[in-house]
Formats: structure tokens, sequence, C-alpha cells
């Protein structure tokens, strides 16, 4: 496999597989610098190639597999690149994103209903007109609020925990596959990297940036909501306090 690479309008190469990983150890080639070999149809970063990782090891192919000529002539020569440029996502994008996304957190809240008996109905809109009428976060309130919970079956809470674990699998393989959740495929936006703007991995794009921040939101809504859009608005990558702390930023498809 000839490999090719190209800086600032500079190319250099061809370079076998095993001399690029090795510059790649070194630092000698980053992730940030485009490359091309035989099967691609345009130039990419090494970084979207790798999904930022400091070894390349394409799809089907095995170095041992061919002779590598370690002595290979380096050539350099200056040709036109196209850089690829990245254009931030706006607010309502995100925003829009967002509320996909956590509309489909709703089913979980409608599917108790489908294992309540006639009875159970009954009890649950005395309690929910007891609800009303209390203070909130009296003591009466949170005792009505426990009452609402047993009044739940234990089919119930098993459907809500598949159904948790079912979308978090989802989101997190879509996120991992393209760093985009079902909102932000919808609305054309994608996460990367905040410098490389290459692929981030599942620990900071999912774990990190998405899942830390639902338990967080629920625990605090809404001040961690505010904080987090406060990011946005004051920051010229408009990253929100989630991308801070993920070293990510949303970009447009």
């Amino acid at each position: 496999m000839q490999i090719y690479l190209a800086r600032n309008n500079q190319q250099a190469g061809p370079y076998s597989l095993d001399q690029l990983n090795q510059m790649l150890s070194s630092q000698q080639v980053l992730l940030t610098d485009l490359v091309w070999h035989e099967g691609m149809s345009e130039w990419k970063t090494l970084g979207e190639l790798t999904q930022g990782k400091l070894v390349y090891e394409p799809v089907g192919y095995s170095s041992f597999n061919h002779q590598i000529n370690n002595q290979t002539e380096q050539s350099t020569f200056k040709i036109k690149v196209e850089q690829k440029t990245f254009e931030l996502a706006s607010f309502h994008s995100r925003a829009l994103a967002k509320v996909i996304d956590l509309t489909l957190w709703l089913p979980m809240a409608a599917i108790p209903s489908f294992f309540f008996n006639e009875s159970q109905y009954t009890e649950l809109f005395k309690i929910q007109k007891q609800l009303q009428a209390s203070q909130v976060a009296s003591s009466e309130a949170v005792e009505l609020q426990h009452q609402l919970m047993q009044l739940i079956p234990n089919e119930a809470w098993m459907s809500i925990f598949v159904y948790l674990i079912l979308m978090l699998m989802l989101q997190a393989f879509l996120i991992a596959k393209s760093g985009q959740s079902i909102g932000k495929k919808t609305t054309k936006i994608k996460i990367v990297d905040a410098e490389t703007h290459t692929a981030v991995n599942t620990i900071r794009a999912f774990w990190l940036r998405s899942a830390l921040f639902i338990i967080l939101n629920l625990l605090f809504m809404p001040f961690i909501t505010i904080i987090d859009y406060a990011f946005f608005a004051f920051n010229k990558n408009r990253q929100t306090l989630h991308d801070k702390l993920a070293k990510t930023k949303v970009v447009k498809q």
C-alpha cells in the first residue's frame, strides 16, 4: 500500500503503512494532516481515518501480506489541496436536536399506564388530584409521591428499565459511529474533537458528554441547563459546558 500525505499544500510520499504508523507514534505526522491512498475517493484527515488513534489499521489490509521497502524514496512537491472546513452548528439546530432527543424519552412516562387495571386508574386519578391540591415539597406531597411510585406494578418498572437500556445503547451506538444522536442526525449536525475536527471516542462523546449530563440535569434541573448553555453564548467555538468538559464541539454535517 502506497500512502501519500499532505500538509500546507505540500504533498509527501509514498510511504508504507508501517512507516506511516512509525511517524504517527513519533508525532512526525499529525492527525490533522491529509492522507490519500488507493481505494479512497478523496483526501481525508488522518484523524478521521484512525478515529483519533495514533495508529492506522485499514480494514482488510495486513502489512505482513506485502513486502515493505523501508528505503522508499520520499518525494515532496507542491499541489493544490482543498482543506475541509467546518461550520459551527447554530443554537437553533442544537436546541431542536436536544428537543428531539428528549422527546424520545417521553414514552417512559407512558409505560405504567399500559399495566394499570381499572382500580389502579381510579387510585392514580385520586392521588393526582391530591398532589395538585398539596403544597410543593410539603410532607403531604412527598407521601403522595411515594404512594404513586408504589402504585406502579413491578412489570411496568421492568419495562421502563428495558426501554432505558435500549435507548442508551442506541444513542451510544449512533454517537460512536457518526458523532450524531437521533436528534443530531435529524438536524444534520455532529460532534467532533474540538482541536482536530475528527471523530470522538465513545467515553468522551457519550458517557462524559451526554450520559453524565443527563443525570446532572435530572438532579439539578434547571440550573445545570442554564449554566450549560451560558457557556455556549459566551465563547467563539459555541461550546456548552459538556462540550468543554469532553473537549468537543458541534459542527454542521
